[in-house]
């Protein structure tokens, strides 16, 4: 036989044994996926409850896996193109994850934490199966789902009242502006923000925990990550759009009150119940386009200079 028989007899072997590598890695990864949601359905249904029992807060958290699951659609050409292979060391975070959450369901009993934990085991899980080539472009996805982890109460709780003064005191002082134009005054008192007509009326709000901006915070945070994510070409602009996250966040729900600070005077009960949540999300069009705005001017600000073809020829 000769050599270019012998290359010719190799590669036809190559391509054979190809497609039952992949249909045994396609397998492994559907035996891992099974085993993991059996691991973790504990938590995947008590998170499930959790969201459905106040959508009007967390029902973010059923969007977050599937804007995951369209970053790598979008991103499938360059899968493809990236070699997956069996990486050993990914062993390490699949255990220290699976420690962790049993720890965290037995001994700390936190659900954020068990959360944590499951997200952990998925990084070791997807490391392991397709190596580092692959876990570059996919640990943004990965990373993402935190979003869908439904914050501790505790942490809530101390949050909450520092959110609510500042919503509070912002919203006054947008308030005094505009009634200084259009006759009416605000006051704010702790938590207690009171719009007084032209009249002479008092209007009460409360800014309670429903209106203290820690869940629109989260929400907005979210939202501000799918930009990142799905907008965003480079990491330091992802961690640009993410710094402002917060500060966006708290200046919409400032915005919100004050909204609903002005309709207190037509009718108390539109600044209660489903208004909060209705103003809430129709304020994530602008935030939306406030992000937006800032990789655009990213874009303009900072050029970047293409690098040139290390092939190429001086």
């Amino acid at each position: 036989m000769t050599t270019a028989q012998t290359t010719s007899a190799a590669s036809d072997q190559r391509a054979a044994v190809a497609p039952l590598l992949n249909q045994r890695r396609a397998v492994a990864i559907g035996l891992v996926s099974i085993a993991f949601v059996g691991l973790f359905f504990r938590w995947i249904w008590f998170q499930h409850r959790h969201s459905a029992a106040a959508i009007e807060d967390w029902g973010h958290a059923y969007l977050i896996p599937l804007i995951s699951l369209y970053y790598i659609w979008i991103n499938r050409d360059k899968l493809a193109r990236l070699r997956a292979e069996t990486f050993w060391p990914g062993l390490a975070p699949l255990t220290l994850g699976i420690m962790s959450y049993f720890c965290c369901v037995v001994v700390i009993h936190n659900h954020m934490l068990q959360g944590l934990s499951v997200l952990l085991t998925l990084f070791g899980a997807v490391l392991t199966l397709v190596g580092p080539a692959m876990i570059r472009l996919l640990f943004l996805p990965i990373a993402f789902l935190v979003f869908a982890i439904t914050v501790s109460e505790a942490i809530m709780i101390r949050i909450t009242f520092p959110l609510q003064l500042i919503a509070a005191e912002g919203a006054n002082i947008t308030l005094s502006a505009l009634g200084a134009v259009f006759g009416f005054a605000s006051d704010v008192n702790g938590n207690v923000l009171t719009v007084i007509d032209s009249s002479g009326v008092e209007h009460p709000l409360n800014v309670a925990e429903a209106c203290s901006g820690m869940r629109m915070v989260i929400a907005f945070i979210a939202l501000a990550g799918c930009v990142a994510l799905l907008g965003a070409k480079t990491w330091w602009q992802r961690i640009a759009i993410m710094l402002l996250s917060a500060p966006v966040a708290l200046l919409m729900n400032i915005v919100r009150v004050a909204v609903l600070g002005l309709l207190s005077m037509a009718d108390a009960e539109l600044a209660s119940g489903d208004a909060h949540t209705f103003i809430g999300t129709l304020l994530l069009l602008p935030a939306l386009g406030l992000f937006m705005l800032v990789i655009w001017a990213l874009d303009r600000i900072v050029v970047e200079t293409p690098k040139p073809n290390a092939e190429a020829k001086p």
